[in-house]
């Protein structure tokens, strides 16, 4: 989609799948003939707010009103009040991720049928679509708490927060899940579409991590896919991470560059690279198997015609940088480690 396409163009289009909008984003309404009604602009259950789904004569699908408050406009108002305290940039970037137009060019046809799942993961895709849907904005959230403890002001529409996920302890099936809150972030494949869901369990009394076994845990399908988090500005490079705090960590300091954070080392290895893509900057932790994903992601790039750029923390990883060194510090480092690789850095 051409970035400078207009607002109503978007609200159009995403109209004509106003229904498919309002499953994804208001999971707590029901379906009343041409209608879709909900409790208000924030999700809740309830009747107040109506969702026209089909155009019945000079009334246009999707738009809609909230009778309790008065309150009235299009999918692209709606989908603003819906996700809180964004602005309209973010709003915009969220309506395209849902149209399946993010900032990766669309996949050839041949690469879409070689990144359909099988039938078990068709399964788990649906449950984390269905999870990640019912997250809210993270602004304001324990999951916003989380990150900003960790010196990340890096966020973005590929972010969700949710105050109770189910969470099972152990392998031991007798042993009923809990429930627990979670960051969420959504995996996507090149063409935009959710593969899956990160979860990162946390400890509302210290807005940290959850003091369980492995705290961090993947539904759906990640393999070659990643979380995207894209800067508002059409680029021909991206910065390709390790685990979410550490991309964020980078973009927290880059906030003009587009990321990828493929979640582990092995994921970094396995990494599709999008259409469009003429230099990938491989953001690697400090330790062998930072190493050697990174060896590995740069053969099949090479192997691509795409240039490769390296980047690695002074310490552990790039979240380690930050909090110890500070944002501008690290802004300069990377600057310094791009530049020394010979390669022009654009403006954005």
């Amino acid at each position: 989609m051409n970035a400078r396409r207009s607002i109503a163009d978007l609200s159009a289009d995403l109209a004509d799948r106003a229904e498919s909008f309002c499953r994804q984003y208001f999971p707590e309404g029901r379906k009343q003939g041409n209608y879709w009604q909900v409790g208000d602009t924030s999700g809740a259950k309830g009747q107040s707010l109506a969702i026209r789904l089909q155009a019945e004569g000079w009334r246009k699908a999707g738009s809609w009103q909230d009778f309790a408050t008065g309150e009235y406009g299009d999918l692209i108002d709606l989908l603003h009040e819906r996700l809180g305290s964004v602005t309209l940039k973010e709003t915009l970037r969220e309506a395209r991720s849902f149209l399946g137009e993010g900032p990766c060019p669309a996949a050839p046809r041949e690469t879409q049928r070689a990144e359909r799942p099988d039938a078990a993961s068709s399964k788990r895709i649906a449950r984390a679509r269905k999870l990640f849907s019912a997250g809210k904005p993270v602004l304001g959230t324990l999951g916003a708490t989380y990150l900003q403890g960790r010196g990340i002001t890096r966020l973005g529409p590929a972010l969700r927060y949710h105050p109770r996920v189910f969470l099972r302890q152990g392998e031991d099936d007798a042993n009923p899940p809990q429930r627990a809150p979670a960051l969420l972030a959504k995996i996507t494949d090149n063409r935009g579409q959710i593969t899956g869901c990160a979860r990162v369990f946390l400890d509302p009394s210290t807005g940290g991590l959850a003091a369980i076994e492995s705290p961090k845990r993947i539904l759906g399908h990640l393999h070659g896919h990643a979380i995207r988090f894209w800067s508002g500005t059409s680029r021909s490079d991206l910065i390709v991470g390790e685990g979410l705090e550490n991309a964020l960590s980078i973009g927290t300091a880059l906030p003009e560059f587009n990321l990828a954070s493929c979640l582990t080392a092995t994921h970094l290895g396995l990494f599709i690279p999008p259409p469009g893509i003429k230099r990938i900057w491989i953001a690697r932790d400090n330790d062998e198997a930072g190493r050697n994903a990174s060896t590995k992601l740069r053969n099949q790039l090479e192997s691509l015609g795409i240039a490769c750029g390296g980047l690695v923390p002074a310490m552990g990883d790039f979240n380690d940088d930050l909090r110890a060194f500070g944002k501008d510090a690290l802004r300069r480092s990377l600057l310094g480690a791009m530049k020394a690789q010979g390669l022009e850095i654009e403006d954005g």
